[in-house]
């Protein structure tokens, strides 16, 4: 890796391959095809733009958006004149919109439409240093002096080819690149400042990993203002690799099908999800149709854990497995498009009962990690040598160790320069030696492979002085097909409980087949027997942990945690500050009974 600023980097990938797609969209239905020539093109325009509205080396750029063409291309204009991009969850409620566009100091902000600009319009007063506004979609209402996406791209027709390349050449490996804020679990959401060279190095030591071959496509739907995005954007990018841009979140399970991605990342969440769809349909269906995906199931777990053992399948076997295939798993891998090779989990742990029951299917799912802090990449399963439970061996050029109590620590080319206007929490996470405290707990075996056990600060430890990873209590609960959410409590207390949301589809169902009258859904969440269910289910799921571990007795919640309510980070993390405070009574209640 010699690149020495991503604008060289880029520029190569676009020289060498003009007239090859590299990013495709859906308009009108039909879905569009960009050349590396045509957004090699786009993405300069973007930077003289900026250059005439005065945006100087290191200024802050932020965006406001959800994923989209637009996003890569401004990041890309931005960082290659030596700007900052700062990207901002769509999702984000206006408050928190300004405390991230006045602390990064933002100069020029992106917006995606209308609502967005609403947003912004709502705490203009407070944005003092703001000095433009530019909307990707329609023309702006309720707010003079915004530029529309036209009116901005004519802006930079004044601004020479000699400028713009002074510029670029102007730009450093060590240069900031981007401030990618944390989403916040734990309070006031920080700034990591990550440079040309963290983001270069970063998609460099990822696409090492993984079997990337110059035909495959993806289909990017994970948003962009978390650096995981923009690591797939930029490893894609090493290997010209077309991305498709999917239309939203509710259109994903249409996009897979009508793309056919070899791959694609995603959160665990999403596959709990297609599980949960996948064995409920199966055991709701009955009959011959159960019998047949059971049998499958069985012959595709015994194919799964020779892979594993990377022992070879006998023919005897391997002909049920292709019969399997034909009548049953071919489905499955259908709905992903039918052309997935292997799949990224990262950004929260997965469980192992998901990643089997996939691979048993024929889908193979490489577990990773990384944090904004070491720019959302440090070690991964590899297609080749996976172990299910682990996020695999370090990435090249990335070391990791675990301290005296179990801290995951890492050291290379991956991590941020610090947080931006906090050096406090810098030299707290970051030490003399260049290690990187990562506030997670895990166990590392003789072949290098890292296991997370735990967040350090989310550790409960009972009245009995047990040390229990609530992650581990609450995503074996979490895989049955009645729960959408769990939060597992009792720091201090004598046995655990737990914060339980369902969902909502299936127990209903449920409650039907039962024959179970109700006239609302809060009435039916508050049922006797559906305490019961859970119960049920929960001594079911459970039933491999040690006694302190287990969910002792719960409160049924009839709405899920939301980004909207502050119960969620825009990254679907659980804030567990918020959720106790806001159920503290409820809780405190079971012990009580």
């Amino acid at each position: 890796m010699q690149e020495k600023s991503i604008y060289e980097f880029f520029k190569g990938i676009a020289e060498a391959n003009p007239g090859k797609p590299a990013y495709r969209f859906k308009d009108a239905g039909e879905w569009i095809s960009i050349s590396w020539a045509e957004h090699q093109d786009t993405c300069q325009q973007i930077s003289r733009s900026l250059i005439a509205l005065g945006v100087q080396h290191q200024d802050k750029v932020d965006i406001l958006s959800s994923t989209r063409l637009e996003w890569v291309q401004c990041d890309m204009g931005a960082v290659s004149i030596g700007a900052v991009t700062v990207g901002i969850y769509h999702s984000n409620l206006a408050p928190d919109c300004a405390y991230i566009i006045n602390h990064s100091d933002a100069k020029v902000l992106f917006v995606e439409d209308q609502s967005q600009l609403d947003k912004i319009v709502s705490v203009r007063d407070e944005l003092k240093n703001l000095q433009h506004i530019v909307i990707f979609d329609g023309l702006p209402s309720g707010y003079e002096g915004v530029l529309t996406w036209k009116e901005f791209l004519e802006k930079g027709k004044t601004v020479s080819e000699s400028e713009f390349e002074k510029r670029t050449a102007a730009v450093g490996p060590d240069d900031l690149a981007s401030i990618v804020y944390t989403s916040g679990t734990t309070g006031v959401p920080k700034g990591a400042m990550l440079s040309h060279e963290n983001l270069l190095f970063s998609s460099w030591s990822a696409a090492q990993c993984l079997n990337l071959k110059p035909h495959y496509e993806t289909l990017l739907f994970l948003p962009l203002a978390h650096v995981f995005a923009r690591l797939v954007v930029f490893f894609c990018m090493r290997n010209a690799i077309v991305v498709n841009f999917a239309e939203s979140m509710e259109k994903i399970a249409d996009n897979l099908r009508e793309v056919r991605p070899h791959f694609f990342a995603s959160v665990p969440r999403i596959f709990e999800k297609v599980y949960d769809k996948i064995s409920s349909g199966a055991e709701d269906a009955g009959g011959i149709k159960k019998k047949l995906f059971d049998w499958s199931l069985a012959t595709g777990y015994a194919v799964s854990r020779l892979k594993q053992a990377k022992q070879p399948v006998p023919s005897g076997l391997a002909f049920k497995y292709k019969l399997a295939h034909k009548l049953v798993f071919s489905k499955i891998q259908a709905a992903l498009g039918g052309r997935v090779v292997w799949a990224i989990s990262g950004a929260a742990p997965l469980n192992i009962t998901i990643a089997e029951f996939f691979h048993a299917c024929g889908v193979l799912i490489l577990e990773g990690i990384g944090m904004t802090e070491n720019s959302s990449f440090t070690n991964v399963n590899r297609e080749d040598n996976f172990k299910f439970g682990t996020v695999g061996q370090p990435g090249p050029g990335i070391e990791q160790k675990l301290a005296a109590d179990g801290e995951v620590l890492f050291r290379g080319k991956n991590v941020m320069k610090g947080y931006y206007k906090n050096d406090k929490a810098t030299r707290e996470c970051i030490d003399k030696d260049g290690w990187l405290y990562t506030g997670d707990i895990g166990e590392i075996d003789e072949e290098n492979f890292l296991k997370i056990t735990d967040r350090k600060k989310d550790l409960i430890i009972t009245a009995g002085g047990k040390n229990v990873a609530p992650q581990r209590v609450e995503k074996g609960l979490r895989t049955s097909r009645y729960v959408s959410q769990v939060v597992a409590y009792g720091d201090r207390k004598k046995y655990l409980t737990a914060l339980v949301t369902l969902d909502q589809e299936q127990v209903e169902a449920w409650a039907t087949a039962e024959g179970i009258p109700y006239s609302s859904w809060p009435e039916l969440a508050a049922h006797p027997r559906v305490k019961e269910l859970i119960e049920k289910e929960n001594a079911e799921k459970n039933s491999d942990l040690a006694s302190f571990e287990t969910i002792k007795k719960f409160v049924i919640l009839p709405q899920d945690f939301s980004i909207e309510s502050g119960e969620l980070t825009p990254s679907l993390k659980i804030k567990r500050k918020v959720v106790f405070d806001r159920y503290r009574d409820q809780l405190e209640a079971l012990y009580d009974e």
